[in-house]
């Protein structure tokens, strides 16, 4: 029986988190390895939390298990500065070389691999998407969490990009619900606003509470991830998360089977989806330009 440690961003309950933990299992089912069979899973959750997350980390730790699955930069990064022997593969981390947890993508040399979200360069991508959808945006707030270097990364890439397209960029911290919704409260009582969720675990965790407070205020939004869409975000644009976890699978098998992590590479996303809700948009009195409607992957109506 083979041990597979798991460490999660979210919270125990999230139901994207379970749908996807599911297609992980489900592609290690087809290559051999059953739950309860020849292997078994040990789950733990951060809660969008520093402090949960590290002691979830110990605990997986001292169970001693053959590799461990992490997702998200936090879990990735508090696991990493937790062992530098325990073979690690993560999913859905933004760029893993400027975080400082592989030396490279070709060959990142240590004890981790796996699947990257972006580069930092995406970030600046949404800001664009913004101004396309709301031109007299002129106020961004970008929530954030500083102390991820991801949160860092992002905010940084945002605020050189802004001067370019007449955005004057501020950020809000995501780790404390009453700070984001005063926080939000009190940018938009300036006109011209609108919304960045950069990606955090905190940021998923909250993404309720930061879809109601843009709607409430009436505020434009970009996410980096469908999930604020599917809720009554107006629009996302990043990687398929579900397919990050299942590919993740094949490395779990390779190692389970003795390869090792510091010669297998990352790998980036095949492909970033555009999705677009058109009721939010409606509500918000918004037209969205025909040609960013052509290029949707997936228009929730």
């Amino acid at each position: 029986m083979r041990l597979i440690g798991v460490l999660q961003g979210l919270t125990a309950d999230d139901a994207q988190g379970k749908v996807r933990f599911a297609a992980l299992q489900q592609e290690l089912q087809q290559l051999g390895w059953t739950d309860g069979h020849n292997v078994r899973f040990n789950h733990r959750w951060g809660e969008g939390n520093a402090d949960v997350t590290r002691r979830q980390a110990a605990e997986l730790l001292a169970l001693a298990p053959d590799v461990i699955l992490t997702t998200g930069g936090r879990a990735t990064e508090v696991m990493l500065k937790a062992t530098r022997t325990v073979p690690v593969v993560f999913a859905v981390v933004p760029d893993p070389v400027g975080s400082g947890l592989v030396a490279r993508l070709s060959r990142p040399g240590g004890n981790a691999t796996g699947f990257m979200q972006f580069e930092y360069s995406l970030s600046g991508k949404w800001l664009e998407l913004l101004k396309q959808i709301a031109p007299g945006v002129t106020r961004a707030a970008v929530l954030r969490d500083p102390t991820l270097t991801a949160g860092i990364g992002q905010f940084a890439v945002i605020q050189a990009v802004a001067p370019s397209v007449g955005v004057e960029v501020s950020p809000i911290d995501t780790n404390n619900a009453a700070e984001i919704e005063r926080a939000v409260s009190d940018f938009a009582r300036e006109p011209n606003g609108g919304l960045i969720a950069t990606a955090s675990a905190s940021g998923i965790t909250q993404r309720e509470l930061i879809v109601s407070l843009a709607a409430q205020h009436k505020l434009p939004a970009v996410y980096f991830t469908r999930d604020n869409v599917s809720i009554g975000g107006l629009i996302s644009y990043g990687a398929d998360f579900t397919d990050m976890y299942r590919r993740a699978a094949s490395y779990v098998d390779r190692i389970l089977k003795g390869e090792k992590p510091a010669d297998m590479p990352v790998q980036a996303p095949t492909k970033y989806d555009l999705v677009i809700n058109l009721k939010t948009a409606k509500a918000l009195g918004i037209t969205l330009p025909p040609s960013l409607l052509a290029r949707a992957d997936e228009v929730i109506e």
